[in-house]
């Protein structure tokens, strides 16, 4: 089956406002920012996004989040993003925050039809026993917090019953990836994004090069096109546009004194 679609906007073109969307990226890495920038153009609003953090330096979810186009992030890192800790504390955002290991085991579940799991990550904190802020008032007091969770203990030790995700859409980036969806992620973009494919119910795959079926060795193949319905090709200029969140220069090495 070919899975190609023409552009972003088309591939994006049946996601309805408030949608659930499973995002791909860690940091600057591996973010579908041409896909979300279609969802943008669109004018989608009132989302959900399920995704590590909530973009940086104006690029990736947070052009959807400056526009106040979201209304709830399950994530595990705010970091510098000062607009979603903005709205965050002023109640304008909802927010569930959730370590980081606990999220990706909660999306690949979903993708794997694991209903839940249990994870000794969060015992004995606000984690499982509830009370971590979801939204904020405005005035410094919490309007949602989270519920306890159920914690069994299991040979001694307890753990804290997380339950799987499922979304509406998935948005994710790979280097390469055929016809059929079959995809490869280059290195740190091999991240978030194979596990928020395999949550979505229909998932939408921007790809650095598109290749032929066949194309891609079979041992090499990271994300089987199963998990994948739908796929874009990037122009040169857009595969080539990644950011650097952190630029870090070294000092030149002294050189050596020559006598003589």
């Amino acid at each position: 089956m070919d899975k190609v679609v023409a552009t972003a906007e088309e591939a994006v073109a049946d996601v309805p406002d408030g949608a659930s969307l499973a995002v791909g990226g860690f940091g600057l890495s591996g973010v579908p920012g041409v896909l979300i920038q279609a969802l943008y153009e669109r004018g989608v609003t009132g989302v959900s996004v399920v995704s590590n953090n909530c973009g940086a330096m104006e690029s990736g979810l947070a052009v959807l989040l400056a526009a106040g186009r979201i209304a709830r992030v399950t994530g595990s890192y705010i970091g510098a993003n000062k607009e979603f800790a903005r709205q965050y504390l002023s109640g304008e955002l909802e927010v569930e925050m959730i370590p980081q290991g606990t999220l990706a085991e909660r999306l690949r579940a979903g993708g794997a039809g694991i209903p839940a799991f249990y994870t000794p990550a969060g015992v004995g904190t606000q984690v499982a026993e509830g009370g971590l802020p979801w939204r904020y008032d405005g005035r410094g007091g919490v309007a949602l917090a989270s519920p306890p969770k159920e914690v069994r203990e299991f040979d001694g030790t307890e753990y804290v019953l997380e339950h799987a995700i499922r979304t509406d859409y998935a948005l994710v980036r790979a280097a390469k990836g055929d016809r059929h969806g079959n995809l490869v992620f280059h290195r740190s973009a091999r991240n978030f994004n194979p596990l928020a494919a395999m949550a979505g119910r229909i998932t939408i795959a921007e790809v650095e090069e598109l290749v032929e079926p066949g194309g891609i060795d079979p041992d090499a193949v990271h994300l089987p096109g199963v998990f994948v319905q739908r796929v874009v090709a990037l122009t040169a200029g857009q595969a080539a546009d990644k950011k650097i969140e952190k630029r870090t220069v070294s000092a030149p090495a002294p050189k050596e004194r020559v006598n003589g």
